[in-house]
């Protein structure tokens, strides 16, 4: 199990903060695709065990999650139809990052829908946030004993129990209460503060921002009726509310707005992120890019999630992992290696690809940029379809001790096989 609880913890460390996007969502139709091809797969292929190495399942990780964000990637360039808008899909921009980030997440049917616009921000969404008061740490100010506190959020009410033991301090009753909080997996984050002067207080925060106008608190505690639960809370006193949570509020071409959250969309076209307050009369532009630099930022896209993946391989490479992952790589860069630079796309010594934009837009401002098109499209396809193969089968790319070859027209799928392609966690038998 060690080997798999590692896998786990990687995963986790590495890609567990990873947005999901709208590209990650697939039809019954799409998933039943790919697990019948990881079954054919599996079928076709010899029995072989594998060599024990912490870094295989690593590499078949991140094997899969280089897969998955070219796919992505190759996804949101192909909403549109024919060769040119395959990469000319609008790119937002903001005149302030600082102040507001824009991303386009998709098109408005109206063609007098707002498309460019002033933003000035006045205030941010925050979360409401409970601190208590500060105790010394080396102290123990609550009697050794049982404790309870009531905890209501707008959907749901929880009784936590927790025991101050006669060895316990201020600091460590805190620590027990901060983990007592986090473990229980409903959307508040506790954590202990402290001071210079040695002495540390519990604050309690929400995850969700911005607050209903029928709603006094996200989220409210209080001790249970026993009188040491309530002498215990009147020390600890976390169950006061230091900072009550607000909606973010901003003005669209000076007509004033707010939202629960500080990322939003405007006319499903537009996904705004709230960074910081705008200065007085000074309100972000909001807008598209030139076509010019949409297609190349959308290239530029392509390429680094292509050059990614490239680095797994390197980064494998060392321990003889990402030969075979990186040869397969260099293939495809390499078959476009001509049609590429004379788009622009310069192929470098280890297969990463860097854009030369003057020749890139030169390419683009000709009398036939469908050719232009033609050859970034035939490249974006090459890649997808060797990503989506690694996707399916990602062990072809490491080393495996062939057992027995299966008998030509009698073969059994073998569910061990499928399940190692799908979780790609690895035992200590392999």
């Amino acid at each position: 199990m060690a080997t798999i609880d590692n896998a786990y913890q990687y995963y986790l460390n590495t890609y567990g903060h990873t947005a999901v996007s709208r590209y990650d969502t697939h039809k019954k139709s799409e998933l039943r695709s790919v697990y019948t091809r990881m079954l054919k797969v599996n079928k076709d292929s010899p029995l072989y065990k594998i060599k024990r190495s912490e870094d295989v399942p690593r590499f078949l990780i991140d094997i899969k999650e280089n897969a998955r964000h070219i796919k992505n990637v190759v996804a949101s360039l192909s909403d549109g139809e024919g060769l040119e808008n395959s990469f000319q899909k609008k790119v937002a921009v903001s005149s302030d990052d600082g102040i507001v980030t824009a991303s386009y997440v998709g098109g408005s049917s109206d063609d007098s829908a707002l498309q460019n616009f002033d933003l000035e921000v006045r205030q941010l969404a925050a979360p409401q946030t409970n601190l208590g008061n500060f105790l010394k740490d080396q102290a123990l100010d609550i009697p050794p004993g049982d404790y309870s506190f009531n905890l209501f959020t707008t959907a749901n009410s929880y009784e936590f129990q927790y025991t101050v033991k006669k060895d316990d301090n201020n600091l460590s009753v805190l620590n027990k209460l901060s983990r007592l909080i986090n473990n229980s997996r409903i959307e508040l984050s506790a954590e202990v503060i402290s001071d210079e002067s040695g002495q540390s207080a519990l604050k309690i925060a929400s995850k969700q921002t911005g607050i209903r106008d029928e709603e006094d608190h996200l989220f409210d505690i209080s001790p249970t009726t026993s009188s040491g639960s309530i002498q215990a809370m009147d020390i600890l006193g976390f169950n006061q509310v230091s900072t009550p949570a607000v909606n973010s509020s901003f003005l669209i071409n000076g007509k004033e707005h707010s939202s629960y959250a500080n990322t939003f969309t405007i006319n499903n076209m537009f996904e705004l992120t709230l960074k910081g307050i705008s200065p007085d009369n000074a309100p972000a532009k909001i807008g598209f890019k030139t076509s010019i630099d949409a297609v190349a930022d959308n290239i530029q896209e392509l390429v680094d999630a292509y050059n990614g993946f490239i680095q797994t391989g390197e980064r494998y490479s060392t321990n003889q992992l990402g030969n075979q992952l990186l040869h397969d790589l260099k293939d495809v860069s390499r078959s476009y290696v001509n049609d590429l630079e004379s788009v622009g796309l310069l192929i470098g010594e280890t297969g990463a690809i860097s854009i030369d934009r003057d020749l890139l837009s030169d390419a683009l401002e000709t009398d036939k940029p469908a050719e232009t098109f033609s050859v970034l499209n035939a490249f974006k396809n090459s890649l997808l379809i060797k990503a989506d193969n690694a996707s399916i089968n990602p062990i072809k790319y490491i080393d495996k001790t062939i057992v027995t070859y299966k008998r030509p027209g009698f073969n059994f799928i073998s569910p061990y096989s499928s399940s190692l392609y799908a979780g790609l966690m690895l035992d200590h038998y392999c």
